[in-house]
């Protein structure tokens, strides 16, 4: 683990063209989302960076009400930066941030990250048959048209 890296959610210090970039072409969750609503869902959210001298490396966004409820989305760490540990650090961050505790439910959705937020007490639904959601995992591609 590189211990050079520094998490800060200080929206001045994100770098939006690098994280539009990954969004829009390197994810499997974004792919095309505009540059405009990167930049608004970053303005009515809790954001955190990752940055090492290189510059911003990871990134993870959080909407909530810090009060009741929380969703965990975007997070990332580019690839060359990679199994240093840094998606760990940046998850710990956030479930570490004082506006985040004592919260009733915290969600998140992942394809493949599993192990690391189950070290943070993340587990399916207790009750998946409550749950309800409007999906439209290509509607970015869809707006382009």
């Amino acid at each position: 683990m590189d211990d050079n890296l520094y998490i800060s959610t200080d929206k001045d210090r994100l770098d939006l063209a690098l994280i539009h970039d990954f969004l829009s072409t390197g994810s499997t969750w974004a792919k095309g989302i505009p540059l405009s609503t990167v930049r608004r869902s970053i303005d009515h959210s809790l954001c955190f960076g990752g940055y090492v001298s290189t510059g911003q490396v990871a990134f993870a966004r959080v909407i909530s009400d810090f009060a009741t409820f929380a969703n965990l989305v975007d997070v990332f760490v580019l690839p060359s930066h990679r199994g240093k540990g840094y998606g760990k650090r940046v998850v710990d961050a956030v479930m570490a941030h004082p506006d985040l505790q004592g919260l009733r439910r915290f969600t998140l959705a992942t394809f493949d990250a599993h192990d690391l937020y189950a070290r943070h007490g993340f587990t399916a639904p207790h009750r998946p048959e409550t749950l309800m959601e409007i999906y439209q995992p290509g509607i970015y591609q869809s707006a382009q048209s």
